[in-house]
């Protein structure tokens, strides 16, 4: 867990200074604060994409609604 945040931090750090980056996770929080654009991906396929306050706060897809109940 402790790993894992510090990985975290890094990352936010390059994001601050411009690295563009592809990041797969499962960290909902960490997404929304780094993040410029998210792409939802279930069954191999992008259902959902946008930026951050259009999918965390007016997410369309089904899959999407019913993943963020979930973890946020």
């Amino acid at each position: 867990e402790e790993m894992v945040g510090e990985v975290l931090n890094v990352m936010k750090d390059l994001a601050k200074e411009g690295m563009t980056m592809v990041i797969v996770t499962h960290e909902m929080r960490f997404a929304k604060e780094v993040g410029d654009r998210i792409f939802f991906i279930d069954g191999g396929n992008i259902v959902e994409k946008g930026t951050p306050k259009e999918v965390f706060e007016n997410p369309k897809h089904p899959r999407t609604k019913d993943f963020l109940s979930k973890v946020l």
